[in-house]
């Protein structure tokens, strides 16, 4: 909005618009300013332009006779304070202008830099302005470096930022980094253009047919295409960083999906260059038995030139990506060489010698013939296809090094699906082209030409004037189904796809020797496999793992010596085809979480799609291999399990967090659409526990009846100024949460800030919970201290309890003969660790400083001491803190501390004792119950003690028997007491008549004016009128103590009915003097009281 209405103060001529924030560019020195005339209108605001990056800094301008006003605003080269509260910068530099659209304001424009994550390579992460800085009254003087508060001001970081993203940039220099075609097409079409192109390819022609053949080569590119779909919208869903197909799935799904295929396909890519070795190495072996050159033996040969191969490439990984790259794209040149080579070779005219070996270039009667299929014996339709799948995997060779690549979120995509295009492409076309120029069948000798007279059969070749009829009564070297070089004799020059072979070997196996360690090294970092931390560090500017690379050197090496690949290629090929599975599911996950975050700008999926590409990769791991499948997913089920198991400390917000906040919001309101029924009831409590460690004793005894079968909400009110008071609380919520986690209680924390603790309680009974889990129960500790409490607490701890039964929630209070609050104790803890920190920091700092001499040294001694904050300790102004400060914990209250643990032990074979006095529902019933069904009170029994007439004892034994055997309870005794109600003996009635004396009023011994001006002055006093007429109850009190004492001293805890004070009837101390006596010197306490609603039912 503007500041002057008035239209003649704008400069331009755009007419005033109230609705829009008119800002203007401020001159840096107001000196330059025109001269001073007589206006004395404030300063005009014209509109900013954001256009020009070099305007990045606003600054006011003055119309003449302006510039006194801002003079006003300059004393002695700072700013006076105004209503505005502006900062305190020196006017005449650049730190004046902490500004955001030309205004003094601590509020930043968005950028970058807030939204990064500490520690990201991309660049410094920067710390907005709080709200609180921004909420709350400016500090009058505010210290800011020359030259940093338009940076601040501006989102370019905060002061010395500039430093560290200077040291950022001198970290990345050298690093390299590469685009799209070189870190990720180039890779993937050499992964995918494997030896399978060369050697195996006319042999699926030829059993499945050109037909077939170009659906099995379809549904795997259908396979790989709908992953490479799902990776991309993976990966464009937010910065990729180093670690491939486990960073997306981990990222995704969360630590325990990304955790268990981040090993196996770090192992199987590790496997996959021993794989490829043997393939190059079998190749070489070949040669050498032709040129009768073997140097042993064909196996061990293999070992040998497998071995020599490996050590090369381990070699060219180590000398740097740089390198690796280079010689990928020189195995590119090659392997495309060799594919043009095989499309020159099919228009060149055959020759006598291949024709006879089946190739007679491009005929449309070989093409017909073979269109449709001819399976040998033992194979079908799936055993080809189980063969030629493994061709079409290695679209993860990019997205393998995604931390080394210049943008990932571009790259990824853009690499992959046109590598698979191309590829599926240059597939079908070698396909089609060797379908149409080679027979099937072929002998291979020019003698078996037709000669006239003789009966043709009909096949393609004989057409052409061959006759290969006895190949389907003896075996033949040639054609599509019987020889394996096929693609060498049809290309214009044989060696050079020998030389394609090894291309594309080789660069397979220097994908996998880069991927394995690549990926290995993520998954350490990530500490999800503790053991193999080991594996994280890297080295040099790339930060190379070079400890993974010599891992995955030894497992290929190790399986190129066992030289049983045969066995383990089926495992690996499945490991593969879990992760594309993984990928996909990731994607439709994430997808039908629905999360807010899920934004990915590649636009080009579909969630169902997703789906239907991971059921497609499960089932073709089937079809390839069941046992291996099997062998797959018996694995990666027992890795989940111990990611699981371990739950790694780590929060990468999966999307499996995002549909189990889906599914909970879903079965919440679900929940609210179904009425509460009795047999579904649960104990749902609020522990007015206060820090849930301060009383773990109380929320230990809830937590054993509220442990997987009811809500339980530990609660803490703040009491006193709002703005400490919130502070406080927010900055203590996660780490309670936390505390609760950790300790593996399954409760909620939840605080409130108010002016009185029985407001903040009143609130959390009102607001605590969601649908119908709503708190139904109250547990509060028992007032211990109630006799020196302040009149103010003990009338907010009786009010709790009235709010509580106002708003029909059960109320059960707990007494332990030490009390809850051990916070003494953790302060004495606190205390203790600070003060040996600083210890081992001393001792630290002068044994670097030992050595030093002279002043210096002593000067640095003083100064790191300094900076570790180790001073002397204060003298605290409490006399018994500074006592606590020199005791040991366990000095000071060992009683405390036992007392504070007591619910966490195993409780030995004893009793429950239950005294349902009065009817509540049956909470009073139902609560010992549950504890008697928890690990720790399973030796408990139960005894049920009742109230009855002397003269009726067994018939209401019997009664009560009856209902609890309706109730299916299980009770190892009942008893009746017939004599609750005589009067107690004369000492116990004595110490509760000690116990009130000081609260009494006395009124019936004075006259009448002191007596009501006694009553004005202290009306919470019991009177001789209150206490008269509830005399008949405070005996009960009493006598239903003598009774406890007499039958439940040894038992290992008591639940009893709580007496329940009418309001106005019964004051706070009376109330408070009942609940002592009734529960003085005993073993621990429940007083129960339900809100008179059913909560047990002995119907079905």
């Amino acid at each position: 909005m503007s500041l002057n209405n008035s239209s003649n103060v704008f400069l331009d001529s755009a007419p005033s618009n109230s609705n829009r924030f008119q800002v203007n560019v401020i001159n840096e020195s107001h000196e330059s300013s025109a001269a001073v005339d007589n206006n004395t209108d404030p300063p005009h605001y014209e509109e900013t332009s954001f256009g020009d990056e070099t305007q990045n800094r606003f600054r006011i301008s003055f119309r003449p006779g302006n510039q006194e006003c801002y003079d006003n605003f300059l004393q002695n080269g700072e700013t006076a304070k105004t209503d505005a509260s502006f900062h305190a910068y020196d006017s005449h530099t650049n730190t004046y202008y902490l500004q955001t659209f030309g205004h003094n304001t601590v509020d930043a424009v968005p950028k970058i830099e807030y939204y990064r994550n500490t520690g990201s390579i991309s660049g410094p992460k920067v710390n907005r302005p709080s709200l609180l800085e921004i909420h709350e009254q400016l500090a009058k003087n505010v210290a800011v470096a020359p030259g940093s508060a338009d940076r601040v001001a501006n989102g370019d970081g905060m002061p010395g930022d500039e430093e560290v993203e200077n040291k950022e940039e001198e970290d990345n220099a050298g690093v390299v980094k590469f685009g799209w075609v070189k870190g990720v097409l180039v890779r993937c079409m050499l992964n995918i253009w494997g030896v399978m192109l060369f050697i195996r390819l006319s042999w699926i022609v030829g059993e499945a047919g050109i037909g077939l053949g170009v659906i099995i080569i379809g549904l795997s590119v259908v396979v790989t295409t709908l992953t490479g779909i799902s990776m991309s919208a993976i990966c464009t869903n937010g910065v990729v960083r180093g670690g491939g197909a486990y960073y997306l799935i981990s990222r995704s799904l969360g630590p325990e999906f990304g955790g268990s295929i981040g090993l196996i396909f770090a192992f199987a890519n590790a496997v996959a260059v021993a794989m490829y070795v043997v393939g190059f190495a079998e190749t070489v072996v070949d040669l050498l038995k032709e040129s009768n050159s073997m140097m042993v033996d064909p196996t061990n040969d293999i070992r040998i030139i497998g071995s020599i191969t490996v050590v090369i490439l381990l070699g060219i990984s180590v000398a740097g990506m740089e390198w690796e790259a280079k010689a990928q794209v020189i195995l590119l040149v090659i392997l495309l060489i060799a594919i043009a080579n095989f499309f020159i070779g099919t228009v060149i005219p055959s020759n006598n010698e291949k024709k006879s070996r089946g190739f007679f270039n491009y005929q449309a009667s070989i093409f017909a013939e073979n269109f449709g299929p001819s399976f040998t014996k033992g194979e079908g339709f799936f055993s080809v296809f189980a063969i030629f799948f493994p061709a079409a995997t290695g679209i993860l060779a990019g997205a393998n090094i995604s931390g080394d690549l210049e943008d990932p979120q571009d790259a990824i995509p853009r690499g992959t699906m046109l590598a698979i295009f191309i590829t599926t492409v240059a597939y079908i076309g070698v396909a089609i082209c060797v379908g149409a120029c080679v027979v099937r069948d072929a002998t291979g000798s020019m003698n078996d030409t037709i000669i006239s007279g003789m009966n043709c059969n009909g096949s393609a070749a004989c057409g052409l004037g061959y006759d290969f009829s006895r190949c389907r009564h003896e075996p033949c070297q040639y054609g599509l189904m019987n020889n394996f070089q096929v693609m060498s004799m049809v290309s214009g020059f044989g060696p050079l796809i020998t030389a394609g072979i090894f291309s594309a070997t080789l660069s397979s196996a220097l994908a996998s020797l880069v991927s394995a360690p690549k990926v290995f090294q993520a998954l350490c970092k990530d500490n999800i496999y503790k053991a193999l931390q080991f594996f994280a560090k890297g080295y040099g500017k790339n930060n190379e793992p070079l400890r993974g690379y010599i891992l995955t050197f030894v497992i290929a090496m190790a399986f190129i010596l066992i030289a049983e690949l045969n066995t383990i290629a089926p495992i690996i090929s499945n490991f593969f085809l879990a992760s594309y599975a993984l990928i996909n599911f990731s994607c439709f996950h994430a997808s039908y979480a629905k999360s807010p975050g899920w934004r990915p700008a590649y636009g080009i999926y579909n969630m169902w799609v997703s789906l239907f590409g991971a059921v497609l990769c499960c089932a073709v791991m089937f079809v390839i291999n069941w046992w291996a499948a099997v062998i797959t997913y018996v694995i990666e089920f027992f890795l989940y399990i111990y990611v699981t198991y371990k739950k790694p400390d780590v929060n990468w917000g999966s999307s499996t967090q995002a549909l189990s906040y889906v599914s909970a919001l879903d079965n919440a309101l679900e929940l609210t659409t179904v009425e509460d029924h009795v047999k579904n009831f649960r104990p749902q409590c609020i522990v007015l526990t206060g820090g849930p460690m301060t009383r773990p004793a109380l929320l230990d005894i809830t937590h054993a009846f509220t442990k997987n079968s009811g809500l339980c909400i530990c609660c803490e009110v703040f009491v006193g100024p709002r703005k400490l008071c919130v502070k406080e609380m927010n900055s203590g919520m996660a780490k309670k949460q936390a505390w609760l986690i950790k300790n593996k209680i399954k409760a909620f924390y939840a605080a409130v800030a108010a002016d009185c603790f029985r407001d903040g309680v009143r609130s959390l009974l009102q607001a605590s919970g969601l649908g119908r889990m709503k708190p139904n129960t109250l547990v509060i500790g028992y007032k211990k201290n109630w006799r020196k409490a302040p009149l103010t607490e003990i009338e907010n701890y009786v009010g709790i309890i009235h709010d509580a039964f106002d708003f029909e929630i059960g109320v059960v209070i707990v007494r332990i003969s030490q009390g809850f609050d051990i916070s003494q104790v953790l302060q004495v803890q606190d205390e203790l660790e600070k003060l040996e920190q600083e210890r081992l920091a001393l001792e630290a700092t002068i044994k670097d400083n030992e050595c030093e001499e002279g002043s210096g040294g002593i000067r640095g001694l003083f100064k790191k001491a300094s900076q570790l904050n180790i001073t002397k300790p204060t003298p605290k102004k409490d006399s018994s803190m500074s006592t606590i400060q020199s005791m040991h914990v366990g000095e000071f209250n060992q009683k405390l501390v036992e007392a504070s643990t007591q619910f966490k032990k195993k409780q030995g074979k004893g009793t429950i004792d239950v005294w349902w006095l009065f009817d509540d529902g049956g909470l009073t019933l139902l609560i010992p119950y549950i504890l008697t069904l928890r690990k720790k009170w399973k030796d408990c029994k139960l005894r049920i003690y009742v109230g009855g007439k002397i003269n009726r004892i067994e018939e209401e034994k019997i009664a009560m028997a009856s209902l609890l055997s309706k109730f299916r309870i299980k009770f190892a005794d009942i008893h009746i007491i017939g004599d609750i109600n005589i009067k107690p003996n004369k000492e116990s009635w004595k110490v509760f008549e000690e116990m009130i004396e000081p609260y009494r009023l006395h009124e019936s011994c004075k006259d009448l004016t002191t007596a009501e001006k006694l009553k004005r002055e202290t009306p919470w006093k019991i009177t001789d009128a209150e206490l008269e007429a509830v005399k008949e109850k405070s005996y009960r009190q009493v006598r239903l103590n003598e009774l406890l004492q007499e039958h439940s001293r040894a038992a290992n805890l008591i639940v009893l009915s709580l007496p329940v004070a009418r309001k106005g009837s019964i004051s706070d101390w009376l109330y408070m003097a009942w609940l002592e006596i009734l529960t003085k010197n005993l073993p621990p306490v429940l007083l129960v009281r339900g809100n008179h609603k059913n909560v047990l039912t002995f119907y079905s």
